[in-house]
């Protein structure tokens, strides 16, 4: 039975209480898919931490280098689609080829923003005086927190984190508890492809506490889970964000 860790602050680290939880296969409750630590209030707090201190590195990249680096990523993925497929049917349920869809659908994400990143910038605009030049600059938010859903465990932390990450913010992911193991090999995808942010995985299972304790730091300002859920209206009141626009993955000021 394999088991799983958080990854916080460039390091596979569990549980500070050394609690486990362990996920079934619901085609088959007999069988035990993995052990993952039931992370608390510490381990969301040490990943918002650690995701803080890594922000001005990655902030500093050019929006093409960490394009390269979401496209070793998806290349990464790619050379595992079949593993990950199956692991993902058997963690969450869906049938073998909507698991390779699903999987597809990620690749093709962090694909997308890898070349997405050529085009990040922003704009000169007339002057009416001479001599003069306005212009708009795209900035990074800080540290933004992904809070994900279990129905489609791998392709909804790609929308979030790819257009985050290629933005130039850190990020600290939050997948369901019910099939957190796609999120973990995708962390795997992109640690080896080389990126510098630190991501909090799994930490915590219930995220309440934390985000209230993390209120005064940068993450309020990009905390995003279902704006239509009660989870998501929930997150924003205790982080102070107000309700996002529709559509919107990425938010530069």
């Amino acid at each position: 039975m394999p088991k799983r860790l958080n990854f916080i602050d460039g390091e596979w680290v569990g549980a500070t209480s050394g609690r486990t939880f362990q996920n079934v296969n619901p085609a088959d409750t007999r069988e035990v898919v993995a052990e993952y630590p039931l992370s608390d209030q510490a381990e969301a707090i040490a990943a918002i931490q650690a995701a803080a201190r890594a922000f001005p590195g990655w902030r500093g990249t050019t929006a093409v280098a960490r394009g390269r680096i979401l496209s070793k990523a998806s290349q990464l993925l790619e050379a595992r689609k079949g593993e990950l497929s199956e692991a993902l049917t058997r963690e969450e349920g869906k049938t073998l080829a909507e698991s390779t869809g699903e999987v597809q659908r990620a690749i093709d994400i962090f694909r997308f923003f890898g070349g997405l990143s050529y085009t990040l910038g922003g704009q000169t605009i007339p002057h009416d005086l001479p001599n003069n030049l306005l212009y708009t600059a795209r900035q990074p938010l800080g540290v933004v927190a992904l809070i994900t859903p279990w129905n489609f465990p791998i392709a909804i932390p790609a929308w979030k984190l790819a257009p985050a990450l290629v933005a130039g913010n850190s990020v600290v992911l939050k997948p369901a508890s019910q099939a957190p193991g796609m999120a973990a090999v995708a962390g795997d995808c992109r640690q080896l492809a080389g990126a510098t942010t630190r991501r909090g995985r799994d930490a915590p299972r219930r995220p309440w506490p934390a985000v209230r304790r993390a209120r005064p730091s940068r993450i309020r300002r990009g905390a995003r889970r279902d704006p239509e859920s009660g989870g998501g209206r929930r997150v924003r009141r205790l982080a102070g964000v107000a309700r996002p626009a529709r559509r919107r993955s990425a938010r530069c000021r």
